[in-house]
């Protein structure tokens, strides 16, 4: 058992900071920026509740934090109230947000600084993967720092490694997120087809989801895709920010992602149409639209 804090909880930190408690058993303290979401957390699992993340970062053996972008992540780190000004030499912060891989390395140089371990480990699996501890979790930092974190990540986790130093996790996250980019995008155009063709869409699904077609978009998606639901899952939103943040390293690293850039449009189109907080295969919505 370890001493644990937990910043953010959205629809994500939520359920990863339950997990660690109700079955990694560790000693959780939890921060939201709504007070009253964390109180919440603490009547349904236990625990305490800390007003600013410095207050909960206090004395803790490793801070955990999924909260929205860069800045969302400076402001519970290094700003006035941050986690950095708390925790005692030797603690790890394990960041689960998905953010840039420069906030990753500026963030782990100033942790070093102070006799502090950071690991980058953005996640993916969605709300769901999250609600039951299933999520992938992609790592960078030092060898050292992430030996120690890893089995307190598990709690929530089926997957956990790392792929490098400081920022390889957020780069990973970006390949991540690249690929689901084209696979919801030919998922919706596949069912778009289909549907003009007077496919049934069950059974056509049926068939090819056990060949090559198949992917986990199209097992977790094709259904609310079908009956034009697009509450579940990945915001548009940030899906956006997430891209945002793929073109602009692959302006500096020199990588071509016409698709993933293409994409962005499409999603672009959907806040457009008032999807902003749609999930990602609301590019069905976008193809379907009178």
């Amino acid at each position: 058992m370890a001493k644990v804090a937990f910043l953010g909880l959205g629809v994500m930190g939520y359920p990863m900071a339950g997990h660690l408690k109700a079955k990694g058993g560790h000693e959780v303290t939890v921060y939201n920026r709504t007070f009253g979401k964390a109180e919440a957390w603490v009547a349904q699992h236990g625990g305490t509740a800390a007003r600013t993340p410095k207050e909960a970062a206090a004395g803790q053996d490793f801070v955990f934090a999924c909260v929205g972008n860069d800045d969302d992540l400076r402001a519970v780190t290094i700003g006035p109230d941050g986690a950095f000004q708390a925790m005692t030499k030797g603690a790890i912060f394990v960041d689960n947000t998905t953010a840039s891989a420069d906030v990753a390395r500026e963030l782990q140089a100033k942790a070093k600084a102070l006799g502090l371990g950071f690991v980058d480990a953005p996640v993916s699996g969605g709300q769901a993967g999250a609600e039951n501890g299933v999520l992938t979790v992609m790592c960078g930092g030092e060898e050292g720092d992430f030996a120690r974190a890893e089995p307190v990540i598990m709690a929530f986790a089926r997957a956990c490694r790392r792929l490098g130093g400081p920022g390889a996790g957020q780069l990973a996250k970006m390949v991540n997120q690249i690929c689901i980019a084209g696979l919801v995008q030919g998922l919706s155009e596949g069912l778009h087809f289909a549907r003009k063709a007077g496919l049934d869409i069950e059974q056509l699904v049926d068939v090819i989801s056990k060949g090559a077609a198949g992917s986990w978009q199209m097992e977790n998606r094709y259904k609310t895709i079908n009956q034009d639901k697009f509450d579940f899952g990945f915001a548009v939103d940030w899906m956006r920010k997430d891209l945002s943040i793929c073109l602009a390293e692959a302006r500096r690293n020199g990588a071509k992602l016409p698709v993933t850039a293409l994409v962005d449009q499409f999603y672009a189109e959907v806040q457009t149409m008032g999807g902003g907080r749609w999930d990602t295969s609301s590019l069905f919505a976008r193809l379907e639209r009178k």
